[in-house]
């Protein structure tokens, strides 16, 4: 660098003071997270909703969220306002998206930042249920509060495109499982009617399925084959790994 390239550089420079000055002197802007928890139950995708608590939303349905401390990582935000709103606290959640629109929230300014979950509804006990907190078919879902139902769709596309990518579902699935209930789990989340025999042919395709030689039992339907999915296996195919293209 020349030494007037140098003067001018440093001329240009701003200070930490002035980028603190110019952050206080700005338009307030809040910043929340939103948490949207999927869930698998009964052969069907769910989502949990709590009931709005804001005058002007009375009686709508709105996901899990709050503002965000000022001294909070979004993250740490994101697991406090899980924890506050349903007791969970085993649960991994996923940043999936940023929402900003100057319009979001009625009381101003309010950015939020949304994460993301999917679980098994059966293997995770909601231990707070105030504002009639409760899970909802997500074929039900329409008209949240806010923004939230942008939010909502937004993140369910997400899932679905991540569970073609990865073998997610597999952990929503008892360690013994019959290709019928790997079909449920597939349609379930991907909302979509599947042919059984292309089904199967793909995922047999894929070997990673150990047959068990092992058949249902006690269910209203004539009997399958029970398998568990080789986790082992996929993670040496994992860099090769292309999907699941249905």
């Amino acid at each position: 660098m020349l030494p007037e390239e140098k003067i001018l550089h440093t001329k240009n420079a701003k200070s930490l003071h002035a980028i603190q000055s110019g952050v206080e002197n700005s338009n307030r802007i809040a910043l929340s997270a939103d948490c949207v928890i999927f869930g698998f139950d009964e052969n069907k995708l769910k989502v949990l909703l709590i009931r709005s608590d804001l005058k002007k939303y009375l009686g709508k349905w709105s996901l899990l969220g709050d503002l965000v401390f000022p001294k909070e990582d979004l993250a740490a935000a994101a697991y406090r306002i899980l924890k506050q709103r349903t007791g969970l606290s085993d649960v991994y959640l996923e940043q999936v998206h940023t929402f900003g629109a100057v319009n979001r929230h009625p009381a101003g300014r309010v950015v939020t930042v949304t994460y993301c979950t999917l679980i098994n509804v059966q293997h995770h006990k909601i231990n707070i249920l105030d504002n009639e907190l409760h899970w909802h078919d997500i074929k039900s879902v329409k008209e949240l509060a806010f923004d939230h139902q942008q939010i909502f769709e937004t993140c369910l596309k997400q899932l679905q495109k991540r569970v073609q990518e990865h073998p997610l579902g597999f952990n929503l699935l008892p360690k013994k499982f019959s290709l019928r209930d790997l079909q449920n789990l597939y349609e379930a989340i991907l909302d979509i009617k599947m042919d059984r025999r292309n089904f199967r042919k793909k995922f047999f395709s894929m070997d990673l399925l150990i047959d068990l030689n092992e058949m249902e039992q006690d269910v209203p339907h004539r009997p399958g084959k029970l398998y568990k999915f080789n986790f082992e296996k996929y993670e040496q195919k994992n860099k090769k790994w292309v999907g699941i293209d249905f």
